[in-house]
């Protein structure tokens, strides 16, 4: 984040009657210009006392995050729509600032040549690290648009672009669903993630009494609130550093309590002779942690974005939801012991690629070559 922006004030214009996720279009403006570091909000008539740079924004547009912070530090730079309208402009100083308003509201006496026009996919980058993925900004108008459609592009934007199958899926249509009632009710994402927190527990405590069936029922119910409570909080951003920790807190700590949950509801007399499985399973969930924070500290990237094999392995890898497909078939096939066996088998599996993959990851280092994401590369544009 730029030092400069606490500097910046901004102007909203217009309006829509159209609400994504219950949030006016100026309120999600508001935040996130918030989240951009921008605070100072100024009206049309108080730009004739304001000393400093300002960014003018159409408020009767949807814009994602990351558009919305690039524009934060595009001084002298206005935004240009499909439709060929300027929807935003970053006006550097006091008479700057005029004319970014001016510009925006399309006054007659302004013309866009005096800033440098730019559209969405030059402006922002198309690569969100933070999400996994690679993706135009989303910049819509709302005026006449589809609710719904809006809030279909927001939530799909929202979503992670590598993870694993069940999430990317099996889980977008029914949390999108969900996702929307939560917002219309006003369910903030700290309340699903309680509810996860619980149905983590209630999992745990059938696991452990040898209730398979009904315990992969609340641990998939946990899995489902796992990505609703994540989509709810960026698509009405209110996303909080505590809730973040609280939600991935959760995440890292609960599948070893699972699997020795589960390993106990086989009873002594058939869980005796898998206990090296369980080891496998728990002690290789804690070394691929590892060496996916090897590859971070060393590479600067995740190991699952390096080449598309990588990505592809994440939809499969060991890891919670493809482990709990494994041990909900063995369950339904009556064989929850054959099913902590297989998962141990994968985990084996799964280490010893990513093991390789580091392996030829440093190599390629050695070479001069270092690891870079394959969803960095620029995307290709419509007429390509």
């Amino acid at each position: 984040m730029s030092a400069d922006r606490a500097n910046i004030a901004y102007c909203l214009i217009g309006d829509s009657d159209i609400r994504p996720f219950h949030l006016s279009p100026r309120e999600r403006l508001r935040r996130s210009l918030l989240r951009a570091g921008i605070e100072t909000e100024i009206s049309a008539s108080d730009l004739e006392t304001w000393d400093g740079p300002a960014i003018a924004l159409r408020a009767d547009y949807v814009m994602d995050d990351g558009l919305v912070a690039a524009m934060a530090d595009a001084a002298g730079i206005a935004l240009r729509s499909e439709s060929g309208h300027i929807v935003a402009a970053h006006g550097i100083d006091r008479a700057g600032a005029r004319k970014a308003f001016a510009v925006v509201a399309e006054l007659e006496d302004v013309a866009a040549s005096d800033f440098i026009v730019q559209d969405a996919v030059t402006l922002a980058s198309t690569y969100r690290k933070a999400l996994r993925k690679r993706a135009r900004p989303i910049l819509a108008h709302l005026d006449g648009a589809d609710p719904v459609a809006i809030e279909r592009l927001l939530f799909d934007g929202s979503y992670k672009g590598v993870t694993d199958l069940v999430t990317k899926y099996v889980w977008p249509l029914p949390a999108f669903a969900v996702t929307r009632w939560c917002a219309r009710h006003r369910v903030s994402p700290n309340a699903v993630t309680w509810v996860s927190l619980g149905c983590v527990i209630l999992a745990t405590l059938l696991f452990w009494n040898g209730w398979f069936l009904l315990g992969l029922a609340a641990a998939w119910a946990m899995c489902f609130l796992d990505t609703v409570d994540g989509k709810l909080a960026r698509c009405t951003l209110t996303s909080t550093k505590l809730g973040d920790v609280f939600d991935h807190g959760i995440d890292l700590l609960h599948p070893p309590f699972w699997y020795y949950a589960w390993f106990a509801g086989l009873g002594y007399a058939v869980a005796e002779p898998l206990s090296w499985a369980l080891w496998v399973v728990i002690l290789g969930y804690v070394a691929g942690r590892l060496q996916e924070g090897l590859f971070i500290w060393r590479f600067g990237i995740e190991i699952h974005t390096w080449r598309p094999i990588d990505s592809w392995f994440r939809l499969i890898t060991a890891r919670r939801n493809p482990n709990l497909l494994i041990l909900s078939v063995a369950a339904l096939a009556q064989a929850p012991d054959k099913g902590l066996l297989l998962v141990a088998w994968w985990t084996i599996i799964s280490f010893a690629f990513h093991s390789l993959r580091i392996a030829q990851a440093f190599q390629a280092q050695m070479k001069g070559r270092p690891p870079q994401s394959w969803l960095q590369a620029p995307m290709k544009t419509e007429a390509a």
